[in-house]
């Protein structure tokens, strides 16, 4: 129990880089042993596998199958790509997540946005290299996507997701939906003359124009897209009003797509059966079976040249859509992932898939949930995802022929709709950030009228810009004190009156004075407290800050304190004499008249002492300590050559209080030497460092030196007089009320270092007490004979 015999007292014993080093020596192999073991998850699940987990597996898994299949085939189409590729991306990530992935319900697998990235990709390059195929493109751009995936996640740098920012996610999402929806409004309509890799702007206007074209493909795109949102939100509906009907409307729900595309193919095959050579409608004809394209990927430096500059998107998109998908569900489902492990997934997956012709997959937010709500329990569940899609290449590629665009348009139409961002969303972007909402908003505008992979670096460079402009103007304020009502915290910290008033006549007895007061301190200018707010003491500036200190910000944090300081108090180099006036900066102002200075005077007070609340401080850099240390040099010349105090409270770490130290702060300037009390003092100290003093008073440190075992055991750290007279404080704080300190206050914990405190209260009344001692010692020096010492 802390007690006034038995204070905490704080006092960190830095390493120095020789221990660090060692002790990084010494944990070197255990720590090397976990990063191994690390890379490999399954290791730790794996051997407790059992028949109910592989029945719940298998179920999720051929669940998913069902919907990576015509997604697959689809998404395929986005990519400029023949459908087989899709299959391909499919089946090579679910099956190889197992090993590496630390999620239970990630798919992973092609996704719209990057498909679009791909699709982009491949139209650049064979237009400038003709001789290049489509295949060659997206194989190449796997493998180097995931090389660059797989480097991050073994150095572990998946710290980089947490500089994109969720507005500029959303916005980059909803000009991709927007732009594939308008790329696939064309199949589903049959219109041939418009070019759906142009500018989603162009691809609108396109379509309007070519409109009267419209073919029979139109019925099977419509019809099909009817029906997927039927069965989307008539199951939704009916399975609210009939709870028996709720699962097997869940199970419709989820293979909705692969329904539609096997109703729409059985359509198209009976009226284009005879037709074989010149099909009514566009169907996706011949797709070969098994892994017709797995071979050694070919490292074609042309094609990495001409797409070097969708590959950084692609790259982001895959480590973005994965970890905020498995991030996501890892709370929903109570367990916790490992981002940089989930980058080391895409990038295996991604490399082992370019050997099986596969493009550039990752985690898909559709269907992962659907494997949590399958429900999955281990990341073995994708194996049989993976078994499906295999099973889809070797046995189904002949029913594949028939499937028409259309239906296909209209499934990917289905998907990619749930990406954009409602009209929810804005309202409630708006409300929080402006400035974050504009970046949406230019992300989808940049989108719509240029494409993806500029939106993509534009918001990203926006938001980047928006973090390092709100880290360089963090807030300063100055705060005020508002007192509390003694009778609303004391009846909770005492049962009786009684028990009360001996805690306040303890109080009295250690310090002197009246200790029941307590203040709050809050910023001067809340409304909430305009009328309540008590003066500080004299002289006593009270700062708080809302961020770290860098050096974005160092200089900016100390002009807004010197601001602070400069408009609460007075120079101490102020002269009535006119003699002085030619010795005055060019641009200081001049009062107009001596009656004006005198004034001036008379409401502000000279500076004694600041207080910074460094409870947001969790980072000080060189330039931070350099600017804190030329702001005390600046504020001592402008208290007239005085030593100004520099108090610390709520210091938020050791490392951020280390760095003050070796910076000269956490010191109190020194003062006038301690009278013979204090060698007394000292002397029974050693003899008993344990005891305790009845009246504690502050004592002074100069920079540099180190606090003696007098202060290390008294918890005020303070010299040890018995006289006191509330009357003589310092002149400065004479007319303004007396700090009061509460009992509490004598049981926080304290450091040894005098200029650091637990909290403002405690700083403030450390200040109030030291005036008073300075005033006192004085007062004992001018007459030796009322000293009186401390008996122990």
């Amino acid at each position: 129990m802390i007690s006034a015999s038995n204070p905490v007292l704080i006092n960190y014993s830095p390493l120095t880089y020789k221990q660090k080093f060692s002790d990084s020596l010494y944990n070197l192999p255990r720590q090397f042993k976990a990063y191994l073991l690390g890379l490999f998850p399954i290791i730790q699940w794996i051997h407790r596998y059992n028949l109910s987990w592989l029945a719940q597996d298998a179920i999720a898994g051929i669940t998913v199958g069902m919907l990576i299949v015509p997604q697959g085939i689809a998404y395929a189409k986005i990519a400029n790509l023949d459908p087989q590729y899709g299959l391909y991306t499919s089946f090579v990530g679910v099956t190889l997540y197992c090993f590496f992935g630390t999620s239970k319900d990630i798919s992973i697998g092609p996704i719209t946005v990057v498909s679009l990235l791909v699709g982009q990709a491949v139209t650049k390059v064979t237009e400038a290299h003709p001789d290049i195929t489509g295949a060659e493109i997206a194989v190449c751009l796997s493998l180097f996507a995931g090389l660059t995936t797989m480097l991050i996640g073994l150095v572990r740098l998946g710290i980089l997701v947490d500089f994109i920012s969720e507005p500029v996610i959303a916005g980059y999402m909803t000009g991709s939906a927007i732009t594939i929806s308008f790329g696939q409004w064309p199949k589903v309509f049959g219109l041939k003359g418009v070019n759906t890799h142009e500018s989603p702007y162009l691809i609108f206007y396109n379509f309007f124009k070519h409109l009267p074209e419209t073919k029979l493909d139109a019925a099977f795109g419509l019809t099909a897209l009817v029906a997927l949102y039927i069965i989307k939100i008539g199951g939704v509906h009916l399975g609210q009003r009939v709870s028996k009907l709720k699962k097997p409307l869940f199970f419709l729900g989820i293979m909705r797509s692969g329904l539609i595309v096997i109703l729409g193919t059985l359509v198209s095959y009976i009226i284009n059966v005879h037709h074989h050579s010149k099909p009514l409608i566009s169907i996706i004809q011949e797709v070969p079976a098994g892994f017709d394209a797995m071979a050694i990927p070919n490292l074609n430096m042309t094609i990495l040249k001409e797409a070097s500059g969708v590959l950084p998107s692609i790259v982001l998109i895959l480590i973005l859509e994965h970890v905020s998908v498995a991030k996501s569900f890892g709370r929903m489902s109570n367990y916790s992932i490992n981002p940089n492990q989930e980058i080391l997934a895409i990038g295996m997956s991604n490399i082992v898939g370019s050997f099986f012709g596969a493009y550039p997959c990752t985690g898909a937010f559709s269907r992962t949930a659907v494997m949590a709500r399958s429900g999955a329990k281990t990341p073995m569940a994708g194996v049989f995802s993976g078994a499906v899609v295999v099973l889809a290449l070797y046995a189904l590629t002949p029913a594949f022929y028939y499937i028409p665009e259309s239906v296909l348009g209209a499934v990917v139409i289905h998907a990619v709709i749930d990406l954009i961002s409602g009209p929810t969303f804005f309202k409630a972007l708006w409300n929080q950030s402006i400035l974050e909402f504009m970046i949406f908003v230019i992300a989808v505008v940049i989108t719509f009228f240029l494409d993806v992979e500029t939106a993509i670096y534009v918001s990203v460079g926006l938001s980047l810009l928006l973090m390092l402009l709100r880290l360089a103007r963090p807030s300063v304020s100055s705060l005020g004190r508002v007192k509390l009502n003694p009778a609303a915290y004391n009846s909770l910290s005492a049962s009786s009156s009684s028990s009360t008033a001996k805690q306040k006549h303890a109080a009295h007895d250690i310090y002197g004075m009246d200790r029941a007061a307590r203040y709050i301190f809050v910023d001067e200018k809340d409304a909430h407290f305009s009328g309540l707010l008590d003066p500080l003491p004299a002289g006593v500036i009270v700062v708080r800050l809302s961020n770290s200190i860098l050096y974005p910000n160092a200089n900016y944090v100390t002009e807004k304190m010197t601001e602070l300081v400069k408009s609460r108090t007075r120079s101490g180099n102020e002269d009535n004499d006119s003699s002085q006036q030619e010795e005055r900066p060019w641009n200081q102002p001049v009062a107009s008249s001596k009656e004006e200075m005198l004034h001036r005077h008379a409401l502000k007070p000279y500076l004694d002492s600041i207080v910074l609340d460094f409870g947001s401080v969790d980072k000080l850099d060189a330039t931070a300590l350099h600017t804190l240390h030329a702001m005390q040099e600046s504020l001592n010349r402008y208290a007239g050559g005085k030593a100004v105090e520099w108090h610390f409270c709520q210091i938020a770490n050791e490392q951020v209080r280390q760095l003050l130290i070796e910076a000269g702060f956490g010191y109190l300037p020194e003062a006038e030497k301690e009278s013979a009390c204090s060698s007394l003092v000292d002397l029974k100290m050693a003899k008993d460092p344990t005891a305790m003093p009845t009246t504690l008073e502050t004592p002074f440190y100069s920079a540099g030196s180190v606090p003696t075992m007098n202060s290390l055991c008294d918890p005020m750290g303070m010299m040890l007089v018995d006289s006191f007279d509330s009357s003589t404080l310092n002149a400065t704080t004479a007319s303004h009320h007396e700090y009061q300190e509460s009992n509490s206050i004598a049981l926080l914990p304290k450091d040894v270092f005098p200029a650091f405190h637990w909290d403002v209260e405690e700083a403030v009344y450390s200040i109030c007490a030291r005036r008073q001692n300075q005033k006192k010692h004085h007062q004992q020096l001018q007459n030796p004979s009322s000293i009186t010492v401390t008996i122990y």
